[in-house]
């Protein structure tokens, strides 16, 4: 059954949204939670497997907004427009830097404007900055839920007494929907940086930039973004020293006040002179940039079906499994998080491809996700990677103490976390 066919509620407060969970729990239905419905093609096809679609687009709004504290309560289902827009206000921002999939699902611009805050703390989205400022759920401080029980939780304050010890917060942030149906947020914001300047250091090839931006991130020169862009991507970006330069780029960030930035700006360059010719984007070009590292434009730009994987790994090993991989069908990568994220494109596979991207991952003791692949694909195989036995077996017990029936997203991240019959 399509997502469209479903039978839909859309609980306006609290009281309402435990009445669809208990109702669920009731009948035994499987309900498949939507916020703006962004991400909704990332994981396994949840739309398939569930029988009831429970709409959180009410829960929305910002409720609170302490700019001198740092701190923003929203309900869940808040657009990033919004809250973006009243952090621009006060120059301030949301300092895990979080990405923006649309372009590289295929989304139309009505669609990708739905993005939710609740979203991005659910899928513990993070760009470029997550080597200096951490990733989504280190930023998230407390929310509001209820859990596939059908009661009422927070972190931080009242809890269910079968999860005291827990750390909610952590836990709610990359569990895709399946631990709780989350209706309000509480999160830090930062000041925004006076100024952002990037340094390209152009022709270099992965090892000799995973040697560089290794060499960044050990300096106390507080780089905030770091990354590797082989010159066929390199020539979608929208900046013309890009574009046109034909050339592979290690990129390096810096920000903050104006002359420190233009003193550390320098000695990164002073660093770096020996290994070819320095480039240098100011401000404007500089945000433009990271951007697009951050939203993967490089592929949604230059590849129109190709799948489309992310991988972790510790940073120096971004080049080694560069190296691994180089034998799929027609691959195409670049390293972000200064090598630790590798991102991968590569022909839709007839047979192997998953299973070669999975154990070289492994034997760096990294994990892979699929970001975007068939439907088909992303229900035959594991969308984010198998756990060893002993976390599969914390996994599905902790699954289990928020939603012993399965019913919410059911099977969405792994095959094993469905429903449960009778």
């Amino acid at each position: 059954m399509s997502q469209n066919e479903l039978t839909t509620f859309q609980p306006t407060d609290e009281a309402q949204l435990k009445d669809a969970i208990t109702w669920a729990i009731s009948d035994r239905k499987s309900l498949y939670l939507q916020g703006g419905n962004s991400k909704a093609n990332i994981g396994r096809p949840t739309e398939d497997l569930c029988e009831a679609k429970l709409s959180m687009a009410s829960f929305s709004g910002i409720r609170e907004y302490e700019s001198a504290e740092l701190i923003m309560r929203t309900g869940a289902a808040t657009t990033m427009k919004e809250v973006e827009a009243a952090l621009a206000e006060t120059n301030q921002m949301l300092a895990f830097e979080p990405m923006d999939y649309s372009a590289l699902l295929g989304l139309s611009p009505d669609d990708a404007v739905k993005s939710t805050i609740g979203g991005i703390f659910a899928c513990n989205l993070a760009g470029p900055r997550r080597i200096s400022a951490g990733s989504a759920r280190d930023h998230l401080l407390g929310f509001q839920a209820i859990s596939g029980r059908g009661e009422a939780y927070k972190s931080g304050g009242q809890v269910m007494k079968n999860v005291t010890g827990y750390d909610l917060s952590k836990l709610m942030a990359g569990s895709w929907g399946t631990l709780g149906a989350m209706h309000e947020t509480t999160f830090k914001v930062l000041p925004k940086p006076e100024t952002s300047r990037t340094i390209l250091i152009t022709d270099v090839d992965h090892h000799l930039a995973s040697h560089i931006m290794s060499q960044a991130m050990q300096t106390s020169y507080d780089v905030s973004g770091a990354t590797w862009l082989p010159a066929n991507l390199a020539k979608h970006s929208s900046i013309d020293v890009l574009r046109l330069a034909e050339k592979n780029i290690a990129a390096c960030r810096l920000e903050g006040p104006e002359p420190s930035v233009k003193t550390r700006l320098k000695s990164l360059r002073d660093m770096f002179s020996e290994h070819g010719k320095i480039e240098e984007l100011h401000e404007e070009n500089s945000e433009i940039f990271w951007r697009e590292i951050r939203d993967v434009i490089p592929f949604a730009k230059a590849i129109d079906d190709r799948v489309i994987w992310k991988a972790s790994v510790a940073p120096t090993d971004g080049a080694k499994l560069i190296d691994a991989l180089s034998g799929l069908n027609n691959p195409d990568f670049f390293m972000d998080w200064a090598g630790g994220l590798v991102w991968i494109a590569v022909d839709a596979p007839k047979i192997g491809s998953t299973d070669i991207i999975r154990n070289e991952v492994n034997k760096l003791g990294g994990h892979a996700t699929l970001i975007r692949g068939s439907h088909e694909l992303r229900l035959e195989h594991e969308v984010f990677h198998p756990q060893a036995a002993p976390l599969a077996a914390l996994s599905k017990r902790i699954k289990d103490q928020f939603d012993p029936l399965g019913i919410l997203n059911t099977g969405r991240m792994y095959a094993n976390h469905q429903k449960r019959e009778g």
